[in-house]
C-alpha cells in the first residue's frame, strides 16, 4: 500500500470541469468531467477519463451545451463519483484556474451527495504559475489566448480537450522559460518589444548622424546703427550733400568748396520751400560690404 501511495503522489492528473451558468443563488451544476493522467518524468499522457454529467435541472443545460439530448441521457454525478474520486484522490492536481473554479465545484458536488471530496497531494494551478513565471506576454492568460499565442489550436470548451491543451500550453511555456534561462541574451533580443531591428536601426540612423554633426559657427552681424541726424532748421545751410564712393567716403570736395558762396545764396529759398525732414537711421554701405566679404570667406 505504501508503494502504491507513493506512486500516486508522484503522478499528475490534469483535469477540467464544465458547468452550467450560475443560478440566482450562485450555484453551478456539473455537466462534464475530463482528466488525463500524466507521467511527471516524460510529461506524456498515460491514461484518460471523461464523462458527461446529468444535472438535476436540465433547463440550465442549453446555456452551455447544444447537445441537450446527450446530457439528458448522461449519468448523474452520484453514479460517477467513485470513478472521479479514484482518479483525483492522493495525486497531484493540475489545471488552469482550478483553485478558484474547478476545485470548489467538485467539493460542492461531493457535498451535495453527502460524500467527502478527494484530497490532492499537491496542486499546480497553471494560471498562477504562468502569471508568476511567464508573465502576460501572451495576453490575458486565458487558455484560449495562450493556445492562440503558441499556435496549438482553438479551445473547444470540452473537459478532456481542455485538459490536454493545458498540458501542451505548459510544455510550450516551460520550453520558452528554459531557453530564456539558458540563453538570456539571445532570447531577450528576440523577445523584447524594444529589440533592435533592421528597420528601427535604419530609422534611427539620421537622428544619430544629426547628433554627431558638428555645429556650424554663426557670424554675428557687425552692423552698428548710426545715430539719428536731425534735420537742419529753416535758414540753416545743408552741409551733408555731395557724392560718396563705394567705401562711403565723400568725393568732389574741392568743387563743393569752390561753389560754396553760390550754394549758400540759393539755399534759403530752396530750404524754405521744402518740408522738414524726419530723422533717419543710416547703415553705411561700407559696413554691409565688409560683412558680405566676411561671409564669403
Amino acid at each position: 500500500m505504501n508503494g502504491c501511495g507513493n506512486r500516486r503522489m508522484s503522478e499528475i492528473v490534469f483535469f477540467d470541469v464544465e458547468t452550467t451558468a450560475p443560478s440566482p443563488a450562485g450555484r453551478w451544476c456539473l455537466l462534464e468531467f475530463g482528466a488525463i493522467l500524466v507521467c511527471p518524468r516524460k510529461l506524456v499522457e498515460v491514461a484518460s477519463y471523461d464523462t458527461l454529467i446529468r444535472p438535476g435541472d436540465l433547463s440550465a443545460v442549453s446555456r452551455r451545451f447544444t447537445d441537450v439530448e446527450a446530457i439528458a441521457s448522461a449519468p448523474t454525478f452520484r453514479e460517477v463519483a467513485d470513478k472521479i474520486f479514484d482518479i483525483l484522490d492522493g495525486r497531484v492536481w493540475a489545471g488552469h484556474n482550478i483553485q478558484r473554479f474547478d476545485c470548489p465545484r467538485l467539493r460542492e458536488a461531493f457535498a451535495d451527495i453527502g460524500r467527502p471530496a478527494p484530497e490532492p497531494a499537491g496542486v499546480i494551478d497553471s494560471l498562477n504559475v504562468l502569471a508568476a513565471e511567464f508573465g502576460r506576454r501572451a495576453g490575458d492568460l486565458k487558455m484560449a489566448t495562450l493556445a492562440t499565442y503558441f499556435g496549438i489550436g482553438k479551445q473547444k470548451h470540452r473537459s478532456l480537450d481542455d485538459a490536454r491543451m493545458n498540458l501542451e500550453v505548459l510544455k510550450h511555456c516551460a520550453t520558452v522559460l528554459l531557453l530564456e534561462s539558458s540563453l538570456p541574451h539571445a532570447m531577450q533580443l528576440a523577445g523584447r518589444d524594444g529589440a533592435v531591428t533592421r528597420r528601427s536601426s535604419t530609422a534611427s540612423a539620421p537622428a544619430a548622424a544629426h547628433r554627431h554633426r558638428p555645429a556650424m559657427s554663426q557670424t554675428k552681424l557687425p552692423f552698428t546703427p548710426m545715430k539719428a541726424v536731425p534735420a537742419p532748421a529753416a535758414g540753416t545751410p545743408h552741409k551733408s550733400g555731395g557724392k560718396r564712393d563705394s567705401l562711403g567716403k565723400p568725393v568732389g570736395r574741392a568743387n563743393a568748396t569752390s561753389n560754396k558762396p553760390a550754394a549758400e545764396a540759393a539755399a534759403p529759398a530752396a530750404l524754405s520751400a521744402r518740408p522738414p525732414r524726419r530723422p533717419t537711421v543710416v547703415t553705411p554701405f561700407h559696413m554691409i560690404l565688409r560683412h558680405s566679404r566676411a561671409i564669403l570667406r
